[in-house]
């Protein structure tokens, strides 16, 4: 049996025993919390559809945790006009377990559940909203702080590695194409395709539609290797056609990922 549920304004489709990372509610660690605001039940061949939500019908949970989503850069930048913006965001997040599917019979859940998990998702929006107005400071003061930010976060005996992709974000952020308004998600790129040292770098100008400039920009999003442009997929091309004269279409055109696992088999 599955069905498909409202909560904290978005729709889920879920099963008994699974686990759903939603926004976050109100509800304490370990404790239960149901949703009534089912829109349909289905059970094998027959389901059962609401008018919108099916009278009766509930979803019970149990609040694993609260916690963080992953970190999502945004950076935008106006050409000939001094302004750079660099925000990051982290949604606030609670991941709950699906315990109980109700078709009928079940008890609404009282007004001040109802109301606290929509007064959470409420104030994590404001808190959201009030976030870019810290971030108009001058450039000097946003060059700065990402690396400061980066570095206590770190444990003394950090990776390398990892120092380096941080300041890969900064480098980034300051010569970014010359775009109008550029927006990319580089960590979840990285995160796709693996990251690499400046010192490991490949002449990525080997590859058939990379030219010096291309090259540049990759490197300073911290792609640096054959065997990062052969992990590209279909998202993380799209993600790399905010960057100025890079297009999804380019990349598939001129077939990167399979010329860099070429590149890559000649070079083992």
């Amino acid at each position: 049996m599955y069905a498909i549920v409202e909560i904290a304004g978005q729709q889920f489709k879920v099963e008994k025993d699974q686990k759903v990372f939603v926004h976050r509610l109100a509800t304490e660690e370990g404790k239960t919390v149901s949703f009534d605001n089912v829109l349909l039940i289905g059970d094998g061949d027959k389901f059962t559809l609401g008018a919108p939500a099916i009278d009766g019908a509930q979803v019970g949970a149990k609040v694993l945790s609260h916690l963080k989503g992953d970190k999502v850069i945004v950076f935008k930048k106006k050409r000939r006009k001094g302004y750079r913006v660099k925000n990051g965001h982290r949604q606030a997040l609670t991941e709950i377990v699906i315990e109980s599917i109700v078709a009928s019979g079940a008890v609404k859940a009282t007004k001040a559940e109802s109301e606290g998990a929509v007064k959470a998702t409420k104030e994590t929006a404001k808190a959201d909203k009030a976030k870019p107005a810290k971030a108009e400071k001058p450039a000097k003061a946003e060059k700065a702080t990402p690396v400061k930010e980066a570095k206590k976060a770190e444990p003394k005996n950090a990776v390398k590695k990892e120092v380096e992709v941080s300041e890969n974000l900064v480098t980034r952020a300051e010569h970014r194409a010359e775009d109008a308004n550029v927006e990319i998600n580089i960590d979840k790129v990285l995160h796709s395709i693996g990251t690499a040292l400046k010192a490991d770098a490949d002449d990525l100008k080997l590859i058939n539609g990379i030219g010096p400039v291309y090259e540049e920009k990759l490197n300073e999003l911290g792609i640096y290797t054959f065997e990062q442009i052969s992990k590209l997929k279909a998202a993380d091309r799209e993600e790399l056609s905010a960057i100025d004269g890079i297009t999804r279409e380019k990349i598939e055109s001129d077939e990167w990922v399979k010329q860099a696992k070429a590149l890559l088999k000649d070079k083992k």
